[in-house]
């Protein structure tokens, strides 16, 4: 492309929003570049998407990837993680941490990082949202990571991921930042727009078909100054997770009958609950999205706009548990045929099961999203324009009206680890087809809740110099809060082993339960409806719900973070060469109030014990010094160099330093409010050969020098046991800042061929550790993506494949919890029947993958999960 053609393209509404500035101002600065002119979005086709996205991407003055609305809208894409989850260095997870997943691709990271080390952003601001899954809400889990599932991909118009920071960008990303910029009416071409597409969504495990509904309307005047947008969507969806999960590993006491008649078993690790876990769920997806833009005078525009999302994630989680740590360390049960491999007891039998069924019920478990934003531009003259934005953004998940039953079971137990294939698992003499009495009763109510205020102001001042053209400069502030609670968390009434237990209407496994495992496991069991615990639960006196006496103060914080950034950034370039150079420093203010056991005047009542609120105080200030460079060696060579200091503030839960306890695997998860933030310089270079029209062939080398990663550590500490009504020793997992590092290399092919074909293909290889040895968290080395396209004129169709490799996703229980390896197959079909009408087909996980977790070796497996196949078959109409 050469100089005239680049400065052409730059005056695009779409480069603007893809050059450095887009971050902090979003589309403000698009709009900037486009000047008085329309704005418009033409896209005409897979091949046309592509290379849009490659201009844009070719354009920008720092490394970044893009794909945009006709991309997306051709790809089996059903939230914003999907969308880029083929992207160089993306990796995508279905959850957000260890919790195996639910069939939706819900977080996201970059180059080998924790997902709470990128920045998700939209149109250039930060997004609350709210997890619906309790470990999320509560505990060790309470991240800064987006939940994606509220972020359905038809709001969105282009995403940008940018790797490498700029000045202007909002600080919150060691790793990068997600840019999510979406559609204002302005961007269409025509007056009135109308769009629409109708979808059934089955999955062929739950083997249920639901409904997708998603619209849009968009008009503005003929002078294209004035315009309105509106978006909606509806979306169900029914899940069903068959899954193995060993919760845990217990070192068998020295004390133990087992030990004293073995010695050779004394530290031996054994699994601390094995157990048939079927997850049930029905989920409702709903909201919407509105644009109001107004250009008032030349050189002015006006823009306010805002987004929200509901999802209902009602669900009913059954797993059948044996208990082989407690047979033998609380029991007392000497294993028969013990086998001992890699200091783990892979096999043992015994004459009695400790082992227990839950029965968890959920009925009002979802989480919601929203924002506000209004922003403005003004030219103030040829050389100064001055944007701006403030708003408000909220999110919140919560878990109410929970109703946890367990039954005891009876008989014997015989289990056999099989390293990364399920465990064998029977119950010699015991019946698994009726329930047992009550063991144990419990639920409760807790929440989470996100929100952030935030201004910014923005400035350009063109140069009139040839080697330098425009300083920018801006300051940004925002308040941010984040609170887990638990107000209350049950046991049993004085009826609750008394009264009869829940009414049992027959119902059993499905008959298929783990048939995709592998394994041969049994689907032999019963199970409750969710609606019998939920009358169950609601009966005067078989739970104790009061809210003073059940306060479960152990799992709550609060974080609060107040901060101040000013930046200035210079622009500089000449015929063939071009960059950026600035520095951004900023403030935080952060108070968190923790609940301590006791103190001087505790508050009491509570059966977890008198506790004080305790509020801590700090502030720190960081000075992020970035330079980005680009030269076009050849007009198909670019280069391209980067360098720059990056912070990311610490997990929530990180810094509440309750502690969150399991009072059935003895184990928990605690805060530490001293925690540092994570700070890294990044060193980034690499190569860009565009060496035919819509064709790309790049590689990229990073670097990151991580000086306070966060990583976890798990020691033992004594705390009260509501069940067994006694102090008790568990094992306590809590995060220490240490140092490390991550390095890797990006590859990257974009090819059309034979006119109508295409492919894309790019590795990621990521080195990432901690200086002592230690693992870095969800740092996979090699992920491969390879997409293969057919288009013409009425029919396009796409073929992707992707592959992960193991990663450690986090410690739980005491034990780490590693993802093995895993591919994934999706696929699009779309059918022009008519120029407003084309039938669409998307599938999801054709391979029909096992999700396989182990902790520190593949002798230790943790889950195995399995959520089936899932198709997309709908109209998608236009006017």
């Amino acid at each position: 492309m050469n100089q005239g053609m680049a400065r052409q393209y730059k005056r695009t509404a779409i480069a603007g929003a893809v050059a450095v500035c887009a971050m902090t101002s979003g589309q403000g600065w698009a709009q900037e570049q486009a000047g008085a002119a329309p704005q418009t979005v033409v896209v005409t086709g897979v091949r046309a998407a592509l290379e849009q996205s490659l201009r844009q991407k070719r354009n920008a003055d720092a490394v970044v990837e893009v794909v945009t609305a006709e991309d997306i809208g051709k790809m089996p894409d059903k939230n914003v993680a999907d969308a880029i989850q083929r992207l160089p260095g993306v990796n995508t997870q279905s959850s957000a941490g260890g919790e195996g997943g639910f069939g939706e691709n819900d977080r996201v990271s970059l180059r080998g990082t924790s997902p709470s080390l990128q920045q998700t952003l939209f149109n250039g601001h930060a997004i609350s949202t709210g997890d619906w899954f309790l470990l999320n809400q509560i505990g060790g889990n309470v991240g800064r990571s987006s939940s994606f599932s509220l972020l359905p991909s038809e709001l969105v118009g282009s995403i940008v991921v940018q790797k490498s920071p700029t000045a202007d960008l909002v600080e919150g990303g060691v790793s990068g930042a997600i840019n999510v910029i979406t559609r204002r009416p302005l961007d269409f071409r025509q007056p009135l727009t109308v769009e629409g597409s109708v979808q059934a969504n089955y999955n062929d495990l739950s083997d249920q078909a639901e409904p997708h509904l998603s619209g849009l309307v968009s008009w503005k005047n003929a002078a294209s100054t004035f315009g309105v947008l509106v978006q909606a969507f509806s979306e169900k969806a029914t899940v069903r997770r068959d899954g193995q999960e060993i919760l845990g590993y217990t070192p068998i006491s020295a004390t133990s009958a087992a030990a004293v008649a073995d010695p050779s078993l004394r530290g031996v690790v054994v699994p601390t609950f094995i157990g048939a876990s079927l997850f049930e769920q029905t989920k409702k997806r709903r909201g919407g999205a509105f644009d109001i833009e107004a250009r008032p005078a030349p050189g002015m525009s006006v823009d306010l706009n805002g987004f929200y999302s509901k999802l209902e994630a009602p669900h009913l989680n059954t797993n059948w548990l044996a208990a082989p740590a407690n047979s033998i360390n609380s029991m007392n049960l000497i294993p028969a045929n013990p086998v001992v491999r890699n200091g783990t007891l892979v096999a043992a039998g015994f004459d009695r099961n400790a082992g227990e069924v839950d029965n968890i019920y959920r009925p009002d478990a979802g989480g919601e999203s929203w924002y506000l934003d209004l922003n403005g531009k003004w030219k103030v003259s040829d050389r100064l324009t001055l944007s701006g934005k403030v708003g408000k953004t909220h999110g919140v998940g919560w878990d109410r009206d929970d109703v946890f039953y367990q039954n005891n079971v009876d008989g014997g137990m015989v289990y056999a680890l099989n390293g990364l294939s399920p465990a064998s698992v029977s119950y010699p003499g015991g019946n698994t087809t009726s329930p047992g009495s009550t063991a144990w009763a419990g639920g409760g109510e807790a929440q989470s809740v996100d929100q952030e205020k935030y201004a910014q102001v923005d400035g350009q001042w063109r140069l009139d110099h040839p080697l330098m053209q425009a300083l920018r400069f801006g300051a940004r502030w925002t308040d941010h809060h984040r609170t887990a609670e638990h107000p209350l968390e049950t046991r049993p009434g004085p009826l609750g082993f008394t009264n009869p237990g829940p009414v049992w209407n027959g119902e059993m496994y499905p008959t298929d339960f783990a048939n995709d495992l592998g394994g041969n496991l049994s689907s032999n069991y019963f199970k409750y409806n969710g609606a019998a615990l939920g009358v169950w639960g609601a009966i005067p006196g078989n739970r104790l719900l009061d809210y003073v006496v059940r306060h479960n103060w152990m799992d709550e914080f609060q974080v609060g973070e107040k901060t101040a950034a000013l930046y200035g950034m210079l622009d500089f370039g000449g015929a063939d060469w071009s960059g950026n150079l600035g520095l951004r420093a900023v403030e935080t203010r952060q108070t968190t109030v923790v609940n301590l056991p006791g103190g001087p005047a505790p508050i009491t009542g509570s059966a977890f014990g008198p506790y004080t609120p305790t509020t801590f105080k700090r502030t720190y200030r960081d000075y992020l010094p970035s330079v980005n460079l680009k030269y076009e060696a050849t007009p198909e060579l670019t280069l391209r160099s980067a360098l720059a200091k990056t912070i990311a503030r610490p997990d929530y839960s990180a810094l509440g330093g309750s502690v969150s306890l399991n009072d059935d695997a003895l184990s928990g998860s605690g805060g530490n409010v001293n925690l540092d933030p994570v700070r890294s310089t990044n060193f980034d270079i690499g190569a860009e050969w565009y060496y035919a029209p819509k064709a790309l062939l790049s590689a990229g080398l990073f670097y990151m020098d991580l000086r306070s990663i966060v990583a976890q550590g798990t020691s033992t500490g004594t705390y009260y046991n509501n069940k067994r009504s006694a102090m008790t020793e568990y094992q306590i997992t809590s995060p220490f800042n240490t140092t490390g590092s991550n390095k890797g290399l990006e590859l990257s092919w974009q090819q059309p061929f034979m006119n109508n074909f295409g492919t894309l293909v790019n590795y990621t290889h990521a080195d990432g550790e901690l200086d002592d040895g230690g693992e870095l968290l969800n740092s996979s080395k090699n992920t491969w993506n390879v997409t293969g396209y057919y288009e013409n004129e009425r029919f396009s169709a796409r073929l992707a494949y992707n592959y992960r490799s193991r990663y450690k996703a986090g410690v739980d229980r005491g034990a780490s919890q590693h993802v093995a390896g895993m591919k994934n197959v999706a696929a699009s079909v779309n059918l022009k029947l008519t120029e407003r009408l084309t039938l669409t087909f998307d599938a999801l996980n054709l391979t029909n993958e096992t999700i396989r977790m182990y902790a520190e070796n593949e002798d230790r497996p943790r889950a195995f999960y399995s959520n089936g196949r899932t198709f997309y078959l709908g109209l998608r109409g236009k006017l």
